[in-house]
């Protein structure tokens, strides 16, 4: 058996079209969405990052703006931004990049933000909702794991199992909670959990979201599950890889996803469809 991809780059691209086509016609009522995405210093990684999505948002015809600080930026003046910002209605999401420099509370940036406008789901109101099934917006890395799941047929997931290999509340506890409300049956490890085998191989679902190169091995794997793969690596050549061992577990699983081409464009995808659904709600 080898495993059937699900391509992130194809799913991305038709949620994209289908943001570009909403956020088209609230701009021609008069709401054009906006989203703030704002940079405190200079890691290399996060320019990469808030460049690549504010170009996403250019594409799909939001209204974007980036605000870049030098890393000595104070708390206090981080925060009455971000307060100025919860105030400007022609931003309906405000997206404070991580991370943030030492001297800067990064949780108290993150709560200053109105849960109305809190598209990258990490303010507590947000982990909240999800908590109680609630309307909320949904963290975007683990919420594009559910579409990708969505996309091949596993949207209704009684009598699944699913183990989360991570437990960080970035990904790990939100995307557990996430397949709770889809109806698996949910375990979360981590990389050091003793005997992760003894799990992962129960699984009909394994989401492994560690930062650590060949966390699931072929024999780690059930024959036939679907395999998603969060982590973002290098390996020995530098070449990006993920925490799964794609090469062995793809003989194994029905279906898995690629790193680079599947969770890392569905995250951008899913914060364009978070701040499309502030606008909507903004002017509803």
């Amino acid at each position: 058996m080898t495993a059937q991809l699900i391509d992130g780059n194809a799913l991305s691209r038709q949620l994209r079209a289908e943001v570009k086509a909403r956020a088209a016609a609230l701009t021609a009522r008069g709401t054009p969405p906006g989203l703030a995405v704002v940079l405190v210093g200079d890691n290399p990684a996060s320019q990469v990052y808030v460049r690549n999505k504010v170009k996403a948002c250019e594409e799909a015809g939001l209204h974007s703006v980036l605000e870049k600080y030098d890393a000595t930026l104070t708390e206090a003046a981080l925060l009455a931004r971000i307060d100025a910002l919860n105030a400007d209605r022609s931003i309906h999401g405000i997206l404070v990049q991580l991370p943030l420099p030492a001297h800067i509370d990064a949780q108290k940036v993150i709560e200053a933000i109105s849960p109305a406008k809190d598209v990258d789901g990490f303010h507590v109101a947000s982990a909240g909702a999800l908590m109680v099934g609630q309307p909320g917006f949904r963290p975007c890395t683990p919420y594009g794991c559910m579409k990708m799941l969505e996309a091949i047929g596993m949207k209704d997931l009684r009598g699944k199992h699913a183990v989360v290999i991570g437990r960080s509340n970035i990904v790990g506890k939100p995307m557990a909670l996430m397949l709770l409300a889809a109806n698996a049956t949910v375990t979360v490890c981590h990389s050091g959990t003793a005997d992760l085998a003894h799990f992962t191989r129960d699984a009909d679902i394994v989401v492994a979201a560690v930062g650590k190169r060949n966390v699931l091995t072929a024999g780690m794997v059930k024959p036939g599950a679907v395999v998603i793969d969060v982590g973002m690596n290098r390996d020995d050549a530098g070449k990006l890889c993920g925490d799964v061992d794609f090469a062995g577990v793809k003989e194994v699983a029905g279906w898995i996803t690629p790193v680079p081409g599947g969770v890392g464009p569905m995250t951008i995808a899913m914060l364009l469809v978070n701040t499309l659904e502030a606008a909507e709600r903004a002017s509803a």
